[in-house]
């Protein structure tokens, strides 16, 4: 495995973003990195048929305190799509943790948004000397909390989805009054093979059906925060009491907005996200 660097891009006027790409067993992987490189580190894992530009508005307002590592999870963003590899929910965890090994962290609070929570979740029962806290950002704790969507995904023939479609898909994910979907996000879905859409919503029903998260996390002892837009249409946000059955968890509603509070509200994410991690960052030597 190799790690070349790519340029600097600009993260929307916030300023330079490190980016890179790290050749993994299966396939290429982007990486982006913001903050000094002597700080915490802190791992941002976004959601199904998205990317690290999901991340973009909050990033900023992290970087002051801590080295904000992202990952386009294999399938999605800039990263590789191959057709022949498992998109299982595990192996999604396995890369990002090597990935966090090729860039040399030993220790990282990670943060994952929806299905990125899972993946979080599933990097902490593999390597729970690397995560030292777990912050959940609209994660359905299981199955009983998803919310149907009205209307079927597109199938291969309808691939890529069109305009109409992809609004569509994309509208159950925000809920504040007013709020504009960028374009950019929609790319990411347009980005995407129809496999690794598919297989990438699938790998997410399936981790949850063997077990649910909170059943998950209660074992492994580790800080836990959960942040949720008390609004969502994705997944029921009364369920965010499920994580209750986790010793010491914190939880956090935010009212007014929906599925993607990082994007619709950055600044009211970022309040209860620095408070914890302040708590349960890790420095490095």
């Amino acid at each position: 495995m190799t790690v070349s660097t790519g340029n600097p891009y600009v993260n929307n006027g916030a300023g330079a973003t490190a980016s890179s790409t790290l050749s993994l067993d299966d396939g290429d992987v982007h990486v982006c990195q913001d903050g000094p490189r002597d700080a915490p580190a802190l791992l941002l894992i976004h959601g199904s048929a998205s990317s690290t530009r999901s991340w973009n508005p909050l990033v900023p307002l992290l970087t002051g305190s801590h080295r904000v590592i992202r990952i386009d999870l294999l399938g999605h963003g800039r990263s590789a799509k191959p057709a022949d590899c498992s998109y299982a929910v595990p192996e999604q965890a396995l890369r990002a943790g090597v990935a966090l090994d090729r860039l040399g962290v030993q220790h990282a609070a990670v943060v994952g948004h929806s299905s990125g929570g899972a993946v979080a979740t599933a990097l902490a029962e593999q390597r729970p000397e690397l995560v030292t806290a777990l912050a959940l950002v609209n994660t359905g704790p299981g199955l009983h909390a998803f919310i149907a969507p009205e209307s079927a995904a597109p199938g291969p023939a309808q691939w890529p989805p069109t305009d109409e479609q992809l609004r569509q898909f994309a509208r159950t994910g925000f809920s504040r009054v007013g709020y504009q979907i960028p374009e950019e996000l929609l790319d990411d879905v347009r980005a995407m093979t129809h496999h690794t859409f598919t297989a990438t919503m699938r790998a997410t029903r399936s981790y949850l059906e063997q077990r649910a998260l909170p059943d998950r996390l209660k074992v492994l002892g580790k800080p836990l925060l959960v942040v949720f837009g008390e609004d969502d249409r994705r997944w029921r946000s009364s369920s965010a009491c499920d994580y209750g059955a986790v010793p010491g968890a914190e939880i956090e509603l935010l009212p007014g907005l929906g599925h993607s509070p990082q994007l619709e509200d950055p600044r009211r994410t970022a309040i209860p996200l620095l408070a914890f991690i302040a708590h349960h960052a890790v420095r490095v030597d």
